[in-house]
């Protein structure tokens, strides 16, 4: 007796499939990083980086990245109580950002 394979099933079980995939995929994500905190903050520190390179450590420009990167890392502490060090590569979880700032002299 031969079977027949019915696409419609296929098709069904496919996308059940790749709905759970994603699904699991997803779950996990930290809060921080759907609020683009880390994001933010490598775009500050990258930033600031350049502004002292072009124009120099005590320029009007790094001062503003410098601020940009204090208030990015102020938002990530208040909603979700960490923030991330680029420099360190990791999410930190103590308010101790001025300790961890290498711009400073």
């Amino acid at each position: 007796m031969r079977h027949r394979i019915n696409l419609g099933n296929w098709k069904t079980l496919l996308g059940t499939a790749a709905l759970a995939t994603g699904m699991v995929l997803f779950a996990g994500a930290p809060a921080a990083k759907a609020d683009g905190c880390q994001e933010r903050l490598n775009k500050a520190d990258h930033r600031l980086h350049e502004a002292i390179e072009r124009h120099g450590y005590e320029s009007r420009q790094a001062d503003h990245w410098r601020h940009e990167l204090r208030e990015a890392r102020e938002y990530c502490w208040q909603h979700s109580h960490r923030w991330w060090d680029v420099d360190g590569n990791r999410w930190r979880t103590d308010r101790d950002w001025d300790d961890h700032d290498h711009d400073r002299r």
